[in-house]
């Protein structure tokens, strides 16, 4: 079934202890008829289960807990519940348990019958305190599986099964303190990690939260958001939010979109321009339409997006999910050996346990378990702070592979709008503002792009009124002419005119010269100006490149412009390469190409045509000022259209790689390095639940650092030297098809 026509559906789930938990019920929802595919996030403590409408609900929930575990209607969860009973059950097993380890690690506290003492508090420790790892060992044998809690389970019992036949006996020194020491620091570090896990979560629930509760109508009645509807006008005052995504219908102001785009400098709106809900009204009044309501907003689609990629698996972390498989069988086993070894070179029974107990504990591959979706977790939700989308933990590898970067041009590293840069006037001409006034008011008439700019940034005082163009005609490829008074107007190509002065046609070549295209005007047939109209590069587009080259990528400038223009565009950025006129088939092409040749391409687009394209490429990248179609066809989207962000999308997908890659070798190396020394009995179980407690706050905490990323934007990443931000215009000659 394709994927665009399968049904989702999302259930909280509670109880889980680790990673291994998270697999257990992601394969039993994989087994339900109808299910495509299913998603459990141990960081987020969701499912998500994506079907062909067989399944509702209820049967998704009723098959989390038919393994033991909690899935709790939407209006019941609390994301705070499981880490509020772990934190009570620490903070009771640490006061049951600290008299217990003095009086048995200090020979001067103890006194007469202080082994009973010792079982009667740590019984309630080990068998309520640390119920939850009991409870998962239970349901885990019931499946015939085993995870860390099976061995936090078999160590911390089969240490008070010993001691209490040691205590009844009355033979032997009795192992209740261990018991308790790893129930306490377990449940420590449980706890801080889910602590930390919640708050990597807080990025995206910020954004969940941005919007502005309520909504003031046009005639002043205030109601819930809510109950927006598209068509329906609101007012946005300043300092307010704008309630949900619309259309600005009248006023003007200065909105600050920084959460949602990660841009800091508010942008100018006015009637007929799009704005999108959250955002902040800094100026002005906006009376705004409703274009999406709900789920379909920007924002909504964004936290979706994102919370789809936290739920993703990359491969490292298939790898780690198989490792831990086949590690927590492996580690009962040398346990079970180290036993019978120590017993069998005639070691002191109580020794043997003490080391067999540590080799459980040390095994626990909690760290191994949280490195990857953590890493995750904290990396989309920096990214989403950031403007920056990463949808799936593949993402995150392909980017670390890249070598070759492929920029669109119109609307990537343009503005994709014409504006007027220069303009030479015939020496001849002493009504240089009458001239200039007569050709904005007849370009007025025409819809071509390049027409607009022209009557947008040449209309003055002097400009004659609208009724006064007569006879207005429109040559398709040539340009317009119209009669103002008893002259005709001509503006177009320089072959319309009968006379061209030889001051004019130099000023036009030097502007084709820099891909600039030439617009000619004048009056009767003669031509008196020549206006530079191009499509401005963005202020970002030069440093982005240069943070490309930072990132050891190629970079290629490849647009279906005339080769002028392209060339003009990438000499001013400085890429590395130029591939110009090429259609949206022939770049898809020029993917391929590069691909079989061996390369590892990002594409870089935000237009229907950069779609295919998009899709090709080992990295499909949209900015977000783009059509729908590209954010959809990529793999990255940057939600404002910088191009720097672009490069920040890059950093942060490598960075987090490498985070992740970093806990997946530390928590390797940990179990490899403790396992032998705790099976020749260097290490104690206490030092060994201290070891383990240890290595899994090293994997919350190192991989929490990613919310200090700032990227290219935010100025502790290396920028390219000063000196490259400069505002810098191109466009296209005069022999391209945009001119007319």
């Amino acid at each position: 079934m394709a994927q665009d026509t399968l049904q989702r559906t999302d259930v909280n789930v509670e109880g889980m202890t680790c990673a291994a938990c998270a697999s257990r019920i992601q394969a039993e929802l994989a087994d339900l008829e109808g299910v495509n595919d299913a998603v459990v996030n141990f960081a987020s403590g969701k499912a998500t289960v994506r079907h062909d409408g067989r399944v509702d609900d209820d049967d998704v929930r009723a098959a989390i807990e038919g393994l033991g575990y909690s899935a709790p209607a939407p209006e019941e969860a609390d994301d705070r519940r499981h880490e509020r009973d772990l934190q009570r059950r620490w903070m009771i097993a640490l006061v049951l348990g600290a008299p217990v380890v003095l009086v048995s690690m200090v020979p001067a506290l103890q006194f007469d019958g202080w082994e009973w003492f010792a079982a009667v508090l740590a019984t309630p420790v080990v068998f309520w305190a640390g119920s939850s790892f009991h409870r998962s060992a239970l349901i885990n044998l019931r499946h015939g599986t085993a995870t860390m809690d099976t061995l936090v389970s078999l160590g911390t019992t089969a240490a008070w099964v010993w001691s209490t036949v040691a205590l009844f006996l009355d033979d032997g020194h009795v192992y209740y303190e261990t018991a308790i020491v790893i129930i306490v620091l377990i449940l420590l570090g449980k706890w801080l990690e889910t602590r930390a896990t919640r708050r990597s979560g807080d990025a995206i629930r910020a954004l969940a939260d941005l919007s502005a509760p309520t909504a003031t109508l046009v005639d002043g009645t205030e109601i819930p958001r809510d109950e927006l509807q598209v068509g329906t006008r609101f007012l946005v005052r300043p300092g307010e939010k704008v309630a949900t995504d619309g259309r600005v219908v009248d006023g003007h102001a200065a909105v600050d979109a920084s959460m949602i785009t990660g841009e800091p400098v508010p942008v100018e709106v006015g009637p007929g321009d799009t704005v999108v809900g959250a955002t902040i009204n800094t100026d002005g009044s906006l009376v705004v339409e409703a274009t999406a309501v709900g789920a379909e907003t920007a924002l909504a689609q964004l936290v979706q997006l994102v919370e789809e990629a936290q739920g993703s698996r990359a491969k490292v972390q298939r790898l780690a999910d198989r490792v831990a498989g086949i590690f927590v069988p492996v580690a009962i086993a040398i346990s079970a050996v180290t036993l019978g070894v120590w017993l069998a070179t005639g070691a002191a029974a109580g020794d043997a346990v003490t080391a067999a107990v540590a080799v459980l504990i040390i095994a626990c591959p909690c760290a191994l378990g949280l490195a990857t979706p953590l890493g995750i977790m904290v990396g989309t939700g920096r990214g989403a702070q950031l403007g920056v989308i990463i949808k799936g933990g593949e993402v995150l590898e392909d980017s670390q592979q890249i070598d070759t970067i492929l920029l669109d041009k119109t609307g990537t590293v343009t503005e994709g709008r014409m504006r007027v840069v220069d303009t030479a006037v015939d020496v001849t001409v002493t009504d240089r503002a009458d001239l200039l006034a007569a050709v904005a008011a007849v370009e007025s008439r025409s819809e071509h792009p390049i027409a607009r700019a022209v009557a947008a940034q040449t209309t003055s005082a002097a400009a004659p009124r609208n009724d006064a163009v007569c006879d207005f005609t429109s040559t398709p490829g040539l340009g317009v002419s119209a009669t103002i008074g008893d002259q005709r107007i001509d503006v177009g190509r320089r072959t319309v005119f009968d006379v061209v002065p030889a001051a004019i046609e130099s000023a036009a070549q030097g502007y084709e010269a820099a891909g600039r295209t030439a617009v000619f005007g004048g009056r009767n047939g003669h031509a008196e100006v020549v206006i530079a109209v191009a499509d401005v590069i963005k202020p970002t587009s030069t440093a982005a490149v240069s943070a490309f080259h930072e990132l050891g990528l190629t970079v290629t400038l490849l647009t279906g412009d005339n080769a002028t223009t392209a060339g003009a565009v990438g000499d001013t950025i400085g890429v590395d390469d130029v591939i110009a006129e090429v259609l949206p088939e022939q770049k898809d092409a020029k993917i391929a190409e590069l691909q079989e040749a061996g390369r590892r391409v990002a594409m870089v687009g935000d237009g229907i045509n950069d779609a295919p394209a998009l899709a090709r490429a080992d990295l499909g990248i949209a900015v977000g000022t783009g059509t729908d179609v590209a954010i959809e066809a990529s793999d990255l989207t940057v939600v404002s259209g910088d191009l720097l962000g672009v490069a920040d999308a890059i950093a942060l997908s490598r960075r987090t790689l490498g985070t992740i890659r970093g806990n997946l070798f530390w928590a390797f190396a940990y179990n490899t390095a403790a396992i032998p020394l705790a099976a020749f009995g260097v290490l104690n179980p206490m030092i060994a639940a201290a070891a383990m407690g240890l290595s899994s706050l090293f994997v919350v905490s190192n991989s929490l650092r990613l919310r200090r990323f700032s990227g290219y934007r935010g100025g502790h990443t290396r920028r390219p030297q000063a000196g490259q931000h400069a505002v810098l215009e191109t466009g296209q000659s005069a022999d391209s098809t945009a001119t007319r």
